[in-house]
């Protein structure tokens, strides 16, 4: 073929609704759930620190989630606590603990620091919860406050037929 012909294949050849990258669908929204609580203070009582639902026939990905914890015994709030014995951070998609996330008494992503990216794939309909149990009484060190954080993205699943709002 000569450098001035046109080629045949159409223009949009080759498009896709995804990243390249990533996989994930262009049109993906985000969401971004938080909050501060007393901590719990009560063996086996727990506190449910942020929470996502997604829609149904929606799927999704944890890019990040952040814990705090404040000790009441002083110090700088959210700072000085990287362990919480007798506590334990859990983090659940429909009531499940999702791995290699399962419940732990360390801090691994502190509140105020960069957080790592995770990139937890999240299946359809899946509620998203991070909570923080006291287990045993009494526990290593007492809490005042906690608080948690989640960050990511959810898409429709399009295995569910069509996609949404279509022009």
């Amino acid at each position: 073929m000569s450098t001035h012909t046109v080629c045949d294949a159409p223009r949009d050849a080759g498009h896709s609704d995804v990243c390249h990258i990533c996989s994930i669908p262009w049109d993906a929204g985000y969401f971004d759930e938080a909050s501060i609580k007393p901590a719990p203070q009560r063996q086996g009582q727990e506190v449910e620190l942020a929470r996502y639902a997604l829609h149904p026939q929606y799927c999704g990905v944890l890019l990040y989630f952040v814990q705090y914890a404040e000790s009441a015994s002083g110090g700088t709030p959210g700072k000085d606590v990287f362990e919480t014995p007798g506590y334990e951070w859990l983090l659940l998609c429909n009531g499940q603990p999702r791995a290699p996330y399962l419940p732990t008494s360390l801090i691994r992503n502190p509140w105020g620091q960069m957080s790592l990216p995770i990139h937890l794939r999240l299946e359809e309909g899946c509620t998203l919860r991070l909570v923080l149990r006291l287990v045993s009484s009494p526990p290593g060190i007492v809490l005042a406050k906690a608080g948690g954080r989640l960050m990511g993205r959810y898409w429709y699943n399009a295995v569910y037929g069509g996609a949404p709002n279509r022009l």
